[in-house]
């Protein structure tokens, strides 16, 4: 696995998106008269976000949302001084749900692609990834070798995207996609697919419970997955969000909540 390839992680963006987005003269601590000054300022927010797909969103037994989505947007939010109300919505009807002003945001670890950005607006990536193939060990499955085999991943998703493009009816392959991947690794697991595509965060977190007889395969695939916040077209809360980005980014808070839950 080549290292120089990797990146996933938000902190590899962090230099760059640091420097274009602050002056020298801008201080880490960011004061509240600052905050003030933004147009969210006392506002309340309502994003959405999936609440299944850990650990970037996921629900607890409890019905509470956590994950990394919902840490970072309830500390956008605190930067901003505007309160955060955090709803769960099926995957599929995100981006409608957002255009039917159900909400002002969605925070669900949503990739940049051109089909989405015909139809809503995104910030700065507050994270990147990278995909991996997760397989049962006692398959013999080669990453490199993908002929006459069952793949799984998740609908409207990049890899789901990838899977379709590259191997869906190629080499008597076949594609099955779900609605969410805790219904993919389920048929991983019971043996009804070969393989599955996923993000390697979104891997990595199920095999810390699944770990004996399955595993990450072959070399990760750098597809560009740049992850960000999406609003309504012309929104100006884009400029808010992006504002309070900058700042936990340069303050480190946004480094910490990317070690909280990846550990990375």
């Amino acid at each position: 696995m080549s290292t120089s390839r990797l990146l996933w992680s938000s902190m590899t963006l962090t230099a760059a998106l640091a420097l274009s987005a602050c002056s020298p003269s801008q201080d880490s601590n960011v004061t509240s008269d600052t905050a003030q000054a933004d147009g969210s300022a006392g506002k309340t927010l309502r994003i959405a976000t999936e609440g299944a797909y850990p650990p970037f969103n996921y629900t607890n037994a409890d019905g509470s949302l956590a994950g990394y989505d919902i840490d970072v947007a309830n500390a956008l939010c605190e930067q901003m001084q505007a309160k955060c109300d955090i709803v769960a919505q099926e995957w599929d009807g995100i981006i409608p749900g957002l255009l039917a002003q159900k909400y002002d945001a969605v925070v669900a670890g949503m990739s940049i692609t051109p089909e989405r950005q015909e139809k809503v607006d995104f910030t700065e990536p507050y994270f990147a990834n990278t995909m991996v193939w997760l397989t049962d060990t006692k398959g013999g499955f080669d990453s490199k070798v993908i002929k006459n085999l069952t793949l799984g991943g998740q609908r409207s998703t990049t890899p789901g995207a990838y899977l379709q493009d590259n191997y869906d009816g190629k080499d008597g392959n076949t594609v099955q996609l779900y609605d969410n991947y805790d219904n993919a690794y389920l048929d991983l697991k019971s043996g009804r697919s070969d393989a599955v595509l996923a993000e390697k965060v979104s891997a990595k977190s199920w095999l810390k419970d699944n770990s004996t007889g399955f595993s990450i395969v072959g070399d990760e695939i750098d597809n560009k997955d740049n992850i960000a916040i999406a609003v309504r077209k012309g929104d100006p809360l884009r400029d808010d969000f992006n504002k309070a980005l900058s700042e936990i980014r340069t303050n480190g808070k946004l480094a910490l909540l990317e070690q909280a839950n990846f550990g990375q």
